[in-house]
């Protein structure tokens, strides 16, 4: 099982010794299905060739804060942006030091400033140097600012000491790096989510449906299952890989969407209905195909279920979690959404240009009673573990005012 499947990491190496175990952390990190980019300063470039990296990652390794062919292809602030977690392995006592004083002299501290990620520091250096109280300052600085610290730890150095200092043996990292994504914050819970479009036949090869590609709904699955729940999706059909650990169950109507979802809600804690689910379905399906014999083809459509609405309105009702796509007036049709069908919570997100359908972008507001939260633009799943951790904390606070 690929422990990091789909994380998007940004690798920073810096000058010293032990960069050359970043490389080998690259190639672990790559075989749990991460996908890195690797970022180097100036001194790491001096131990170990970019071209090491840029062969073990199959990307352009950025090593320039002005490089005008590197911002044409990925600036730096879209670079911090991009990535689920900042590692700096190995990190030197100069590199701690600009970084926890707010340095951004050069394109890995620029791109950990600007990053809204974990950054995760494995330091690497000389044992009094580790040691020395401004080092030490400047740990409990970056501790401070929730930055994480992994090592380092004893044993023989490069100089012939011996002491603390060492970096984290890469498979030590990769491992502790595994355990960052799995928060158990919703441990024990079980949540259902609908995931994709649906398809309404209008003849045996023609229906309707709409552009909904599942990745959303997958990547809150994803993050569902990190944060340590049982999950179940609902699936209309999509081309995309299923998520693992997740118990799927595909439809391909409404009308299936919505039998599959009653037939086991009552075992739900949560739901999140991220599906695009048709509003309408035909009247009558024709058992042929209908040929094409006048200039106007005339439809009859009738309501297709609130599957939303219904779980919301039950005695019983699980944590319940609407989404809204929206082309204008997304707060108001969105909080219009939520007090209608007496949801806890909706994600509401605007469709067009570059996010929400056929993307992998999406941004997102949040809306609760007496609440909301900006998500900014950013990858699917980086949205998704945000919105878990939302939901979370939400559906806590419910069941600890209803047990009082």
């Amino acid at each position: 099982m690929y422990q990091l499947k789909d994380k998007r990491i940004l690798l920073g190496v810096t000058g010293g010794i032990a960069a050359y175990k970043a490389a080998v952390l690259l190639r672990l990190l790559r075989q749990q299905g991460a996908d890195v980019r690797v970022v180097m300063t100036k001194n790491a470039t001096e131990f170990v060739t970019p071209l090491t990296f840029q062969a073990l990652s199959n990307k352009p390794v950025h090593t320039d804060l002005l490089d005008v062919e590197a911002e044409t292809a990925m600036g730096h602030i879209e670079l911090a942006r991009w990535a689920d977690l900042i590692l700096i392995a190995p990190a030197s006592a100069n590199f701690i030091a600009r970084y926890a004083n707010g340095f951004a002299e050069d394109l890995l501290s620029t791109l950990c400033l600007a990053a809204d990620s974990d950054v995760v520091i494995a330091p690497a250096m000389n044992q009094k140097m580790w040691l020395h109280e401004a080092t030490q300052a400047n740990i409990d600085k970056l501790k401070d600012r929730s930055v994480i610290i992994l090592g380092p730890v004893e044993g023989d150095q490069a100089c012939g000491e011996i002491g603390p200092g060492r970096l984290l043996e890469p498979e030590g990292l990769v491992a502790e790096v595994s355990r960052l994504f799995q928060t158990d914050v919703l441990a024990g819970s079980r949540i259902m989510i609908t995931a994709g479009p649906t398809r309404e036949l209008i003849d045996p090869v023609r229906f309707i449906s709409n552009r909904s590609s599942g990745r959303m709904g997958y990547a809150i699955a994803n993050a569902a299952i990190e944060a340590g729940a049982d999950v179940t999706v609902i699936s209309g059909p999509v081309s995309i890989s299923s998520p693992d650990r997740a118990g799927i169950k595909t439809v391909v109507s409404a009308n299936e969407m919505h039998k599959e979802v009653m037939k086991s809600i009552n075992n739900i804690d949560i739901f999140i209905a991220t599906a695009a689910v048709a509003d309408y379905r035909l009247t009558n399906i024709s058992e042929q195909k209908i040929k094409k014999s006048s200039d106007i083809l005339e439809l009859s459509l009738t309501k297709n279920p609130d599957i939303l609405a219904e779980v919301a309105a039950l005695n019983n009702a699980p944590f319940t979690v609407g989404f809204a796509a929206e082309t204008e007036n997304l707060e108001e049709n969105a909080q219009e959404k939520l007090k209608l069908k007496n949801l806890d919570m909706i994600a509401a997100n605007r469709v067009g240009g570059d996010i929400g359908f056929d993307s992998d972008n999406n941004a997102l507001t949040i809306f609760w009673k007496n609440g909301r939260q900006e998500l900014q633009k950013a990858s699917k799943e980086k949205l998704a573990r945000k919105l878990i951790h939302l939901v979370a904390d939400r559906y806590n606070e419910k069941n600890t005012n209803q047990t009082h």
